[in-house]
């Protein structure tokens, strides 16, 4: 292959392939390049020397010193072609001249690779007319008479729908020929760059630093991205002509003349003007250019003007027509960037009704920003910024990522992006809006992105710093209402931060709120909870769920509230996500009361209790079987005969409710797994527990329709959802069947058949299983817990025995009724 790529270069290196090719220890012969008949272009053979390279054939230093060699003689090829061009086509249309790089390629970079939106043609033509008018600014201070003609320093911009042209022209410092012909004609040089440089070595002549924009001389070339057709007029201030640089976008030559027409003339400045591709048709349309002008140059030093059409008609005559209707177009134009950069001022030159009147103009807002913070930031790098939290969240929730554009870069006024992908700003912050202006930072070409990543997480942790304190200034407000509104407004994006954002997760922590045991009605923060901690208390307790009400009714919170603990209560959906990414706060770490790992320390007593009802709780699993892991003696009731605790890897009650509303939460099989952890904890001093451990021993029926219904209403009350609601219901009514002397399924029926069965007694454990517990009537009378007893306490006479019909519903205990029975109501 590289035999074959030395025959297609043997014409043009007038050497043959067969010669000896440069090797990595030979040195390179001189080659003689034949530019008579065929110019040889330098980026054609500097390819063919890379791909040369590239197969071994030349090293690294001897292809760099035959491309150097190559370059120089190209470049006099291509002098000499200008010069003969210039010789052969210099008519009066205008000089041509061809581009000293190699144009067509670059070109075909910047429309097609360099930058990622064709609206930025605008800031970029915009920004060159800014430092035109800065030189003018800078160079005036030493020759007044450069603003004689025109005192004015201003940007206007026009279209003409009719001929497709885009017009921006500004007062600025003009170009002469030469200028033309050396700053539009070379690619890549900025003569920006250029006067800065003079600027540097000549400080005090020219009265110091500038706000200058321009500095890869690629700007002025992005207008091909919207024209087919390039004109720029321009008129250097001591120069008495007037000159026209002109190229189309597929051409590698331009034309520079003189300005014979009387409609672009100039007093000084320079006028771009654009015919606009078919494709591009909207960048004529006035709203477009205001509204583009408003997002890339709302801040430039200059005023800038958007004129829009006022046609008026006037009679011409002409030697070969009579009279004839002509349209003129006139402008009236309008002042775009009317609201200055108050962010370049000192903060204690502004007031609070500037800072408010910015936020509401710049970002469309109606309500005042609840708080803001104008600082500058120095050292290795840079910049001033104005950052504001605004009077109220984003309606959407899922806006709370950096789709929400609200930091915006600019360098030297001038926009920049504002989008970052939480590179410049965190993503859980992207409710702060702002601007962030800084005069030198690294750039790409397309002055689009940073280019060094240091720099930016340096701007990022002084950016999140300065919100930190702004969120610290608001908490110690004396008024507390102020901190109120900012939680409900942005609790949830602090939480999110806890959750994505390591490094700040202390100073993030310290903003959380919630309400706990001893807080129902106003939150308390995580300082005020460890300050307020029990002496001997280890840990901060949490549990979570859907509400305050149903928080304080948990039977999880007996034991801890007859301790006098405080715990929090976690009622929103990203509260236990958060906690558990924070896990300590102050060398405290957070428990779940909950879960499996919490203890309150009645090691000793439990100890007993296990030993006493460990059969029974085998037992009780047995029952169960796989639908719990384990039943334990409980460590945290005092009220309640059983809970449901999640295993300490398993998922709280309230974490699978979030589970199973998520549209990819509920992986199969995770939510059974995750069952499968939980424990039933049993209070053994209850008195449902006892009778069924005496139930159990005694072998009695209906035991473990008891566990069921302990088990259904433990996954209730522990805020769980049970797996069968028509079942649990069920044996409820059974229960309620059971208590009134009937069956469920006879509810609601008419007409019922007689029973062939003779008359029973009645049994007072028809109303109340729990009477079996105890040896004689007497004894379960003695205990208060029968039906009728506040009757009994009143009369001081006992309930009498009575047989009923099992087909009959019973009548009351105490004071039997005389009146006929009551017929069932159908149903």
């Amino acid at each position: 292959m590289a035999t074959t790529l030395a025959a297609q270069l043997a014409p043009s290196l007038a050497c043959s392939y067969d010669s000896p090719l440069p090797s990595a220890s030979a040195k390179h012969p001189k080659v003689t390049l034949p530019f008579a008949n065929s110019p040889v272009r330098k980026v054609s053979l500097a390819r063919g020397f890379h791909v040369w390279k590239r197969f071994g054939v030349l090293d690294k230093q001897a292809s760099s010193s035959l491309c150097s060699r190559i370059t120089a003689v190209a470049a006099d090829a291509v002098s000499q072609e200008t010069q003969s061009a210039d010789a052969s086509e210099d008519t009066p249309a205008g000089e041509r001249h061809t581009y000293q790089a190699e144009v067509s390629k670059l070109l075909d970079i910047i429309v097609h690779s360099l930058y990622s939106h064709t609206e930025v043609f605008l800031r970029e033509l915009v920004s060159n007319s800014s430092d035109a008018l800065d030189k003018l600014r800078f160079l005036s201070v030493t020759d007044p008479s450069l603003l004689e003609n025109d005192p004015e320093l201003a940007i206007k911009i026009r279209a003409d729908k009719d001929q497709g042209i885009l017009v921006i022209q500004d007062s600025g410092i003009g170009m002469t020929k030469e200028d033309l012909i050396s700053s539009l004609g070379t690619i890549a040089q900025s003569g920006t760059a250029n006067f800065l440089k003079a600027l540097k070595e000549n400080k005090e002549t020219l009265g110091g630093d500038s706000g200058l924009i321009g500095r890869f001389g690629v700007g002025f070339y992005s207008a091909f991205l919207v024209a087919e057709k390039v004109v720029v007029t321009s008129k250097h201030p001591k120069s008495d002509k007037q000159y026209v640089w002109e190229a189309e976008a597929n051409n590698n030559a331009f034309i520079i003349r003189e300005e014979t027409d009387p409609d672009y003339r100039l007093e000084r400045g320079t006028a771009v003007i654009l015919y606009i591709k078919e494709d591009a048709a909207d960048y004529l349309d006035p709203s477009k250019i205001q509204d583009l002008v408003k997002t890339y140059s709302q801040f430039i030093s200059f005023p800038i003007y958007v004129g829009r059409e006022k046609p008026t008609a006037e009679k011409a005559s002409t030697e070969e027509r009579a009279e004839v209707e002509k349209a003129k177009k006139t402008y009236s134009y309008e002042l775009v960037n009317d609201v200055k950069p108050i962010w370049l001022r000192s903060p204690k030159e502004i007031t609070k009704e500037e800072y408010h009147s910015f936020y509401k103009t710049t970002y469309n807002e109606r309500l005042d920003p609840m708080a803001y913070t104008h600082f500058n930031t120095e050292g290795e790098v840079e910049f001033k910024s104005l950052l504001y939290i605004p009077g109220m969240a984003p309606f959407s929730s899922d806006k709370a990522s950096s789709e929400l554009k609200n930091i915006k870069l600019y360098v030297k006024r001038v926009f920049i992006s504002d989008d970052f992908h939480g590179e410049l700003f965190p993503r859980y912050l992207s409710f702060i809006k702002g601007v962030v202006d800084s005069n030198d930072l690294p750039l790409n070409v397309s002055r689009e992105l940073l280019q060094e990543s240091r720099i930016v997480n340096l701007m990022k942790k002084r950016l999140t710093k300065k919100t930190f304190d702004l969120f610290d200034s608001i908490a110690k407000r004396k008024d507390k209402e102020d901190y109120k509104r900012f939680w409900r407004n942005y609790g949830k994006f602090i939480k999110l931060g806890i959750s994505d954002d390591k490094d700040n997760q202390k100073r993030l922590a310290s903003f959380l709120r919630y309400y706990s045991s001893k807080h129902q009605e106003e939150m308390t923060s995580l300082n005020d909870y460890v300050e307020n901690m029990k002496e001997g208390q280890e840990a901060i307790y949490y549990f979570s769920s859907e509400s305050v009400k149903s928080a304080r009714n948990a039977p999880f919170m007996e034991k801890l509230v007859e301790r006098g603990y405080e715990v929090l209560f976690l009622t929103e959906p990203m509260d236990e996500v958060s906690v558990n990414a924070l896990k300590s706060f102050k060398g405290k770490d957070f428990v779940d009361i909950s879960k499996e790992d919490f203890d309150l320390g009645d090691d000793e007593e439990l100890d007993q209790l296990e030993d006493e009802f460990g059969p029974l709780c085998d037992w009780m699993k047995d029952k169960l079987g796989e639908r719990i892991s384990k039943v334990e003696v409980s460590r945290r009731l005092s009220t309640s005969p059983c809970a449901l605790i999640s295993g300490k890897h398993g998922w709280s009650a309230n974490m699978e409710r979030i589970m199973r509303a998520q549209n990819l939460g509920d992986t199969p099989g995770l939510r059974e797994y995750m069952a499968s952890t939980r424990i039933l904890e049993i209070n053994p001093k209850h008195r449902i527990i006892q009778y069924l451990d005496d139930a159990r021993l005694a072998g009695k029926s209906g035991t473990g329709e008891i566990v069921d219904l302990l088990y259904e209403t433990a996954l209730m009350s522990s805020g769980f959802v049970p797996e069968d609601p028509a079942g649990f219901g069920y044996r409820i009514y059974d229960l309620m069947a059971s208590m009134v002397g009937t069956k469920r399924e006879d509810f609601g029926r008419g007409e019922q058949p007689q029973s062939n069965q003779p008359s029973q007694p009645y049994s007072d454990s028809a109303m109340d299983p729990e009477m079996d517990m105890y040896t004689s009537y007497d004894e379960y009378v003695g205990t208060g817990q029968y039906p009728g007893f506040a009757e009994y306490q009143a009369s001081g006479e006992p309930p009498q025995v009575e047989y009923y019909d099992p087909n009959q519903p019973p009548q009351d205990m105490a004071q039997p009724s005389s009146s006929p029975p009551i017929e069932p109501e159908v149903m």
